[in-house]
């Protein structure tokens, strides 16, 4: 009886020392980070001021405070984006995969899946996976033989008697963006649903203190002429925050925006959402105030979020010792030699009308597919490949994602209709030779919107967007409403083109399964009835061909083709230098 007597006494003390105290708690998350491992741009050959070596700088200190717990945390998209990742993700695949290594060295305590994780496809992904010391969370990615879910749900971390549970989740465009096989036996579903289901399981299974959202979703549930009602929404996170009660804080990617503001709930709570930029350029950091109330037994909470730039961080000496000979493998690896370009070309130029910037890829994508008719957009816009000895570092320049390339079947109807709406997207409506050529964001005094980061214009939509065709000729008036701009002449060779003839075209996986809109709202061809119209998808991302097809050619001289004109050119011209100088500067 004394030593269970002792036993309990022992107990309660230990209860008391635990609960009746205050906690801080610090929770970091990185998003949408891109592959920026190191403080070093391979592409350009340069160092840089964005990367998890300064991520890990400013952890590393926080985790020296002894008055405060913290947690690091990722919200996916890291495995795409650089070249560091893309050769551990396709070229040295008989090891660890550097990330895994590096995330695993950081000591991250949970993360959630990207699309653009998923984009690698399953030898990548499913091999990442196993090589995490922490789990790797979307809820709403279920398995489609068990009908659970694919990766973990959720999490649960317990700092000094305080558990913090983390629901993970994943934007649910992805059939609308990548091909069947990249995701198969995988189901995403909508993303409130989601919350609206684990919610409760996880209040009852864990009685958890704290609950973390951990989203790889974005805020504006309107993008893309969606609604809050829209089901699976491809940026939920906000709605989630507002009509699922229970979270305390709702961490969210996807979109490269900086967030840090408080939203009520359905309940009336006040919920946090944090996000930070892409490639490390900034994270977030949510503080978490914790007291213990003896009399309700439950905490109080004081939560407030912080948006930090990595710029003036200097990067961590002991993470990027450890990490040394994998950046001089890559290094060599993108110092590749792989042909010449007999001039340089820009994709600045591209925004503005015909380039040979894509002219090149269209003329890639035509001769790798032998397609009738190539349609493809810049992926950048500040990219740029010099004239002189190209190298594999370049490619990710020309091309920036790990798309696959498609050939589909499309009617002349279809082709003239993608074309309109590609327009409607990119070119404004001029009514003389002041207005704008580009389709700017306006507020509502129409005045233009200036990016906080490139103190630019911000246009209305992604110039990733903006496809253009190659192998016919036509002709875009501005002058006209949005839907009446294109002509199209003939063939390039001259032979006429015909509204109600089928054609071959080449276009990207992105495009191909729905993404941006121009096949399912511009041609009007039903999202589930496109992958019907592919006759044939590379089995390797066109990146990859394209440097091959370089290796073949061993001097490139690319040309612009002038098979598009935009109209009218008193117009145009004018106002094509002007924003020119708003977007990049005068020059």
């Amino acid at each position: 009886m004394q030593k269970s007597l002792l036993t309990s006494v022992l107990f309660l003390l230990v209860s008391i020392n635990i609960y009746a105290q205050s906690l801080n708690i610090k929770i970091i998350e990185t998003s949408d980070v891109h592959g920026a491992i190191y403080p070093y741009n391979f592409t350009e050959d340069k160092t840089s001021t964005n990367s998890l070596a300064q991520v890990h700088a400013y952890v590393e200190n926080e985790r020296a405070n002894k008055n405060q717990e913290v947690i690091l945390i990722d919200n996916g998209d890291i495995l795409q984006g650089d070249p560091a990742v893309y050769y551990y993700n396709f070229e040295k695949t008989d090891t660890t995969h550097l990330l895994a290594s590096v995330m695993n060295y950081m000591k991250y305590d949970v993360g959630s899946v990207g699309n653009h994780d998923i984009e690698t496809g399953h030898h990548v992904y499913d091999k990442f996976n196993k090589e995490l010391n922490f789990p790797w969370l979307a809820a709403n990615a279920i398995n489609t033989e068990t009908n659970n879910p694919y990766f973990p749900p959720y999490y649960v971390i317990e700092k000094k008697g305080v558990k913090i549970a983390v629901l993970g989740m994943i934007t649910p465009g992805i059939p609308n963006w990548l091909p069947k096989n990249i995701w198969s036996g995988i189901e995403f579903e909508d993303m409130i649903s989601t919350a609206k289901k684990w919610v409760p399981i996880i209040k009852e299974k864990e009685n958890p203190d704290l609950l973390i959202g951990l989203f790889h979703a974005g805020v504006d549930y309107t993008y893309d002429n969606q609604t809050s009602d829209s089901p699976r929404n491809e940026n939920a996170s906000q709605l989630i925050a507002e009509q699922v009660p229970g979270f305390d804080v709702v961490f969210v990617g996807h979109d490269h925006h900086e967030w840090n503001f408080k939203v009520a709930n359905s309940n009336g709570d006040s919920v946090l959402i944090l996000g930070p930029a892409s490639r490390a350029n900034s994270f977030t950091v949510a503080n978490i105030n914790l007291n213990f109330d003896d009399e309700n037994k439950s905490w109080t909470k004081i939560i407030s979020g912080e948006i930090i730039n990595t710029h003036k961080i200097f990067p961590d000496k002991d993470f990027l010792q450890a990490f040394s000979g994998e950046f001089d493998e890559v290094k060599k690896y993108v110092s590749r030699p792989i042909g010449e370009f007999t001039k340089t070309i820009s994709a600045r130029t591209s925004l503005f009308g015909n380039s040979a910037f894509v002219d090149l890829i269209h003329k890639i994508q035509l001769e790798i597919t032998g397609a009738d008719i190539s349609f493809t957009a810049p992926l950048s816009v500040n990219s740029e490949i010099s004239e002189g000895m190209v190298y594999v570092k370049d490619m990710f320049d020309l091309y920036r994602y790990e798309n696959l390339l498609y050939t589909m079947q499309l009617s002349g109807q279809e082709i003239w209709d993608y074309l309109e709406y590609s327009y409607a997207d990119w070119f404004n409506t001029m009514k003389g030779a002041d207005d704008h050529l580009l389709l700017f964001e306006k507020d509502e005094s129409g005045n233009l919107i200036f990016s906080k980061r490139s103190n630019s214009p911000m246009l209305k939509n992604r110039y990733y967007n903006f496809d253009s065709a190659e192998k016919i000729k036509y002709i875009v008036d501005v002058s006209k409403p949005a839907g009446e701009r294109i002509t199209i002449i003939s063939m390039s060779d001259g032979t006429p083109f015909d509204l109600l003839k089928n054609y071959k075209v080449a276009i990207n996986s992105y495009r191909g399964n729905g993404g941006g809109g121009h096949l399912v709202s511009g041609a009007g061809i039903p999202q589930e009835k496109l992958s019907d119209r592919v006759i044939k998808s590379t089995e390797k991302d066109l990146r990859y061909y394209m440097m091959k097809w370089i290796e073949q050619h061993k001097v490139v001289s690319p040309e612009e083709d002038d098979n598009w004109t935009v109209v009218p050119k008193e117009f145009v011209e004018a106002a094509k230098k002007r924003d020119y100088d708003l977007m990049f500067g005068k020059q």
